[in-house]
């Protein structure tokens, strides 16, 4: 694609059951942003949509629970989220929501068409059916005992305790969470989008024509590829969502998954109700989904399958999707409230929203997962944002006030040292926009603090505080090149960390600057006044941190309390139930990570008889497998054997949660012979 025209920046729709923490923010709203301000103030013609995903079955359990309609919540949390970006700097030109009547329009029209066009095909099947709430059942709204783990409250689309993928059918002894009775099937029909029948169509346009794409993001498309793309529902039996636009199909929605991503569409028509079309149906714009890795193939596969379907509309350049962040080692959780809430940060470091953003951009898990702890927050809030950047413009601001009255002293004849500086700007210029402009924000956001380290260094090296006692001609042109360095780090931080940017232009008595400007160092005109210094950054103290591992360890006891509660006993079984499990001992022989898994490890286990393999989701918890090799494990014999990712699993392996949360290995208290039967 030549130069585009025009830029259209979609950042994924957060889901409007909870507040946003984070992981939200690493992983998809910083980078988004810093990409938009970067191309505004280049003068690029670009929109950055954003908005709330508000359909769906876990708002409906969430109303459920609390005793309110779905609108409530939806409402309450919209409210929520789109504060929390606006006190981020989120620059959205737009954050609607799918519950608009502009979205329900648009997302009709749009099944409609295809609908028309004969895109879908129709297929009946059995679900499963509360005939005491008289309604079928979402996936979610069935729980039952998982077929790979035995855990007794998975749910009929994921096992939370070993992360694998179900469908209601695996479950056993399935239940309805509504009356908790045992569902009945019954029959229903949907509209399926064919993915399969696109399957050339994505050889060609990922893996033949996107290969610059991420690793992350082009391996998990051609892993969906390679296994062969599957019809997808498009509708469901639910009273919450977008009414399916057929007739007699009452009581049907469109699947969240098809409704949501129509929601960059329809914000955009809010937006621009006269010009939105420019900017989805013209081959001049380029188009951008910032996404999370869970988000990958609906916004690489199953998106762009629709736009194709359609026939109007283009098709993203690129998808520049994020790993996963995680808290102090463990997994980000909403449900047990194991995250950083942006709403609540912002009561606690007030002023602090850039020192957030630096942070999390710097730790950014743009190639893998990351982990963000306290400590190191509060490391680079001191030794980066206040002892390098924040000492760098305070100390040229300070010895500006001090030998010229606050006025922007002249360049005098410039020596091999300042004219290296000044040539070293425009290579960091160089630097970052080849960063930002292939998706390696933290990258760039290192060569934008290179800026202010060439500052330092540079005062550093000249010493105009002694020069000050003999050569004020010199000490002029010192100060006058390193507040120079200060107006460019106005543009460069912007993107970054914008509220920090307007705060230096106003000690610079500045106004703010284009990308054009950068390098120059006549920004700053001579003999002009500039405003008052103030410290950019302020150190943050360790009682500070302290109260925020305090708060974190609170919220890891209140879980290991809640889980140790009376009421979550399993329901008394007889000895013949007992007996039918047979669980032995077993020495590990081999132990090794499951390829394309982040949870799976694969056991190699002598039982006594021979060797058996044994898979468990249990990585995270176990970062070195080879130091379990030899050691004695307790598992479930006689699990039905059950192929996970290519490999057949002969069994479970026990395993216990502590009162961290994480899983640990239920092994004999000395050795045993293997096989031993344990009852």
């Amino acid at each position: 694609m030549s130069k585009p025209k025009r830029y259209l920046i979609t950042s994924a729709l957060p889901y409007a059951n909870g507040p946003i923490h984070i992981g939200h923010l690493a992983g998809v709203y910083v980078p988004a942003d810093i990409y938009v301000r970067y191309l505004r103030s280049k003068g690029e013609d670009v929109i950055f949509i954003g908005g709330s995903d508000e359909h769906g079955v876990p708002i409906t359990i969430k109303a459920r629970k609390e005793g309110v309609k779905p609108q409530d919540i939806v409402d309450k949390y919209h409210a929520i989220i789109k504060k929390s970006f606006e006190d981020f700097g989120i620059s959205f030109d737009i954050y609607s929501r799918t519950t608009s009547a502009i979205h329900h329009k648009t997302a009709s029209d749009f099944f409609r068409k295809l609908y028309d066009n004969n895109r879908f095909i129709e297929k009946t099947s059995e679900q499963y059916y509360d005939e005491e709430a008289h309604q079928f059942l979402a996936d979610r709204y069935i729980t039952g005992i998982c077929p790979h783990c035995g855990n007794e409250n998975a749910y009929g689309d994921q096992c939370e305790k070993c992360g694998s993928t179900l469908s209601p059918m695996e479950l056993k002894n399935p239940r309805s969470a509504i009356s908790g009775n045992t569902p009945a099937l019954r029959e229903t029909s949907h509209w399926y989008l064919p993915l399969n029948e696109y399957e050339d169509f994505f050889k060609e346009w990922i893996l033949q024509n996107h290969k610059e794409w991420k690793h992350n993001v082009y391996g998990q498309c051609k892993s969906w590829i390679d296994l062969g793309l599957q019809p997808r529902a498009v509708s469901r039996d639910l009273g919450w969502g977008v009414p399916v636009p057929v007739e007699g199909a009452q009581g049907k929605v469109l699947y969240v998954w098809f409704d949501a991503p129509i929601g960059y569409i329809s914000n955009t028509i809010e937006l621009l109700p006269d010009r939105w079309e420019k900017y989805w149906k013209d081959e001049e714009t380029k188009l951008v989904h910032f996404i999370g890795k869970d988000n990958i193939v609906f916004h690489c596969i199953v998106f762009p399958a629709m736009l194709k379907a359609h026939g109007e509309y283009i098709l993203p350049d690129n998808v520049p999707a994020n790993e996963f962040l995680n808290l102090e080692g463990d997994k980000l959780s909403t449900s047990r409230n194991w995250a950083v809430w942006l709403h609540e940060y912002i009561e606690e470091f007030e002023d602090k929203q850039d020192v957030l953003r630096y942070v999390l951009c710097a730790n950014a898990p743009e190639t893998k997962d990351n982990d963000f702890t306290w400590k190191d927050f509060q490391t680079r809030n001191n030794s980066e944002l206040v002892a390098v950047l924040g000492n760098f413009v305070n100390r040229a601001l300070v010895l500006t006030a001090k030998y010229f009255d606050n006025k922007v002293p002249p360049i005098n004849k410039t020596t091999d040292c300042d004219n290296e500086i000044i040539g070293q700007i425009s290579e960091i210029k160089y630097n970052i926009e080849e960063s930002i402009e292939t998706y390696r924000f933290r990258e760039a956001l290192k060569e934008t603090m290179n800026l202010a380290r060439l500052g330092n260094k540079y005062l550093a090296d000249t010493e105009p505080w002694k020069l000050a006692k003999t050569d004020m001609e010199r000490v002029s042109t010192i100060l006058a090149v390193s507040l120079q360095i200060c107006a460019n780090l106005t543009i460069a931080i912007e993107p970054f960390m914008p509220f920090t940017a307007q705060k230096l232009l106003k000690m610079l008595n500045a106004s703010q600057y284009k990308w054009s400007s950068f390098g120059k160092i006549d920004l700053l005109k001579t003999g002009n006044n500039l405003g008052k210094a103030e410290l950019l950054f302020d150190k943050i103290e360790d009682d500070v941190i302290t109260r925020q591992i305090q708060k974190l360890e609170a919220t890891k006891k209140s879980n290991a309390v809640d889980n140790c509660k009376p009421n979550v006993l399993k329901p008394n079984i007889t000895f013949d139930d007992f007996a039918k499990t047979d669980i032995r001992t077993g020495t590990v022989t081999d132990c090794r990570k499951v390829p394309k898994s982040d949870k799976l490890l694969q056991f190699t286990i002598n039982d006594g008889t021979g060797q058996r393999t044994i898979l468990s989701g249990i990585a995270q918890y176990y970062p070195s497998p080879e130091t379990l090799i030899g050691t004695q494990v307790c598992f479930v014999a006689n699990f039905e054997p059950r192929k996970i990712l290519g490999i057949m699993s002969e069994g479970m392996i026990l395993s216990a949660e502590d009162t961290d949360g994480k899983l640990v290995l239920i092994q004999p208290s000395r050795k045993v012979q293997n096989g031993t039967a344990i009852g």
